[in-house]
C-alpha cells in the first residue's frame, strides 16, 4: 500500500474527505517524526511503539575489494509491534 492508497483507506474507513484524511496522515507522520528527533519514544497501545536507537561504530568488509571498513556510529529508528498488531498478522 502506497500514500496515495493510505489515503484513500483512511477516508473511507473514518468518513473524511480525502482532503482531510491527508492532513491527518500528514500531522501524525510529522509529529512522530518530531518527536523522534527530540529523542522521545512514540508508543500506540496494541498497534506498536517507535523508538531511536543507536548503532555503534564497527568493522565491516568492501565486498568488491575484500578491504576492512570503519562503519560509522548512527541513530536508527525502530519499529516494535505492539501485541493486538502482531496477533492479526498470524
Amino acid at each position: 500500500m502506497n500514500k496515495t492508497e493510505l489515503i484513500n483507506a483512511i477516508a473511507e474507513q473514518a468518513g473524511l474527505s480525502k482532503v482531510d484524511a491527508k492532513k491527518a496522515l500528514e500531522a501524525f507522520v510529522d509529529t512522530v517524526s518530531t518527536s523522534l528527533e527530540k529523542g522521545d519514544k512514540v508508543a500506540l497501545i496494541g498497534f506498536g511503539t517507535f523508538a531511536v536507537a543507536e548503532k555503534g561504530e564497527r568493522t565491516g568488509i568492501n565486498p568488491a575489494t575484500k578491504a576492512k571498513i570503519v562503519i560509522p556510529a548512527k541513530k536508527v529508528v525502530k519499529f516494535k509491534a505492539g501485541a493486538e498488531l502482531a496477533e492479526k498478522v498470524k
